[in-house]
């Protein structure tokens, strides 16, 4: 049905002083409010008698007139049937606030606006909700929460997917508003992180090979080697879901949304201090940490890890007649340090003296 826009007052009032004007059902027409005969409202819009607005096309039902409509006060209708035997038009005040609401809807299309929208019922398939008067669907896979958990009356968050006037075809998505919020935030994020920085996060998820850090709006990897100098069977024996943490960033992959993170990074490095206090010929007392089949690892200084060989071992356990475990302390002796690539070799025995006398 197309609606003739209304001109401006003025216009509007000398139109009716010049010609004798023809209302027709379609036009939509300015009128004030004369009075409430019970069954709805009586209504001067400038023809021979007064018109009609019935209370089901002024009001929902769980509105009450008077309260919606003040006598005096002048609205905007629609003649939806034209003047009977008794000259009177029927007017509507819902289809123009349907008409103008439908318009505000296409420009938040448009703009991909965010709108909110109540819930009026639960349905197969999905949710009904009222946007300015607007019924709309979203379905099931559009919604982020359960449509268990969804109340009648509750308040959503949505943006439009479908507008069509024609087929009265509205449906929305609750779901998007959260994606696009999220992407939006990833993109600012990106924007302003880089390797060097140090930043704050939430421990969210903990894997075997490390843990996930939410830095506010994106996801960044903490690997297990990344944890501590000190050997970490697993990120559980120093993280828990739920610990806030600074990190420092490490790596940033734009192009594969990707953030690599350091907790290590943010202690002194505890090969330079051991370069201070240790030297090869060293005798240090250690605790085995791991025990792999070319031999055992051994922490001879806090958060630095040698190496002693299997052969080692087998001869220690040889002579002791025990098996050695991790947790295990011992006494070995430093026979090759070399801070730069970060090994240090051991020995059970104590190494012999160079001979530096001439032949």
């Amino acid at each position: 049905m197309a609606m003739k826009k209304n001109t401006s007052d003025a216009e509007f009032e000398a139109l009716l002083e010049k010609y004798d004007y023809k209302f027709q059902k379609g036009d939509l027409v300015k009128g004030v409010i004369c009075g409430f005969d019970g069954q709805g409202i009586l209504v001067d819009i400038g023809a021979k008698t007064v018109a009609k607005l019935p209370d089901y096309e002024a009001v929902d039902k769980d509105e009450k007139l008077e309260d919606k409509y003040k006598k005096g006060e002048e609205y905007e209708f629609l003649i939806i049937r034209e003047e009977d035997e008794d000259g009177q038009f029927l007017l509507s005040k819902k289809k123009v606030d349907f008409a103008y609401a439908w318009k505000e809807l296409e420009k938040a299309k448009e703009a991909d606006d965010t709108i909110l929208g109540t819930v009026v019922n639960t349905v197969k398939g999905g949710v009904l909700v009222e946007v300015s008067g607007v019924r709309g669907f979203i379905p099931s896979s559009q919604l982020k929460a359960k449509e268990s958990d969804i109340e009648v009356g509750s308040k959503l968050e949505l943006k439009i997917l479908t507008l069509d006037a024609q087929q009265n075809n509205f449906i929305l998505s609750n779901k998007k508003v959260y994606e696009d919020s999220v992407v939006e935030t990833r993109k600012n994020i990106f924007s302003q992180i880089e390797a060097g920085q140090v930043v704050k996060g939430e421990v969210v998820r903990i894997t075997d090979f490390g843990a996930f850090i939410d830095l506010g709006g994106i996801d960044g990897l903490l690997p297990l080697s990344q944890l501590s100098w000190r050997w970490i069977d697993h990120p559980t024996d120093i993280l828990n879901v739920g610990d806030k943490i600074d990190v420092e960033v490490i790596a940033v992959d734009e192009d594969k949304q990707r953030v690599s993170l350091s907790l290590k990074n943010l202690e002194p490095d505890p090969w330079e201090e051991a370069e201070k206090n240790i030297k090869e010929g060293d005798k240090v007392e250690g605790t085995i940490t791991r025990i792999k089949h070319f031999g055992a690892f051994v922490e001879v200084f806090p958060g630095v890890e040698a190496l002693l060989p299997h052969n080692e071992v087998a001869d220690y356990q040889n002579e002791t007649k025990s098996i050695l475990q991790v947790g295990d302390k011992l006494d070995t002796y430093i026979i090759k340090f070399n801070p730069a690539d970060r090994r240090i070799s051991l020995s059970i025995n104590m190494p012999a003296p160079e001979d530096n006398s001439a032949e």
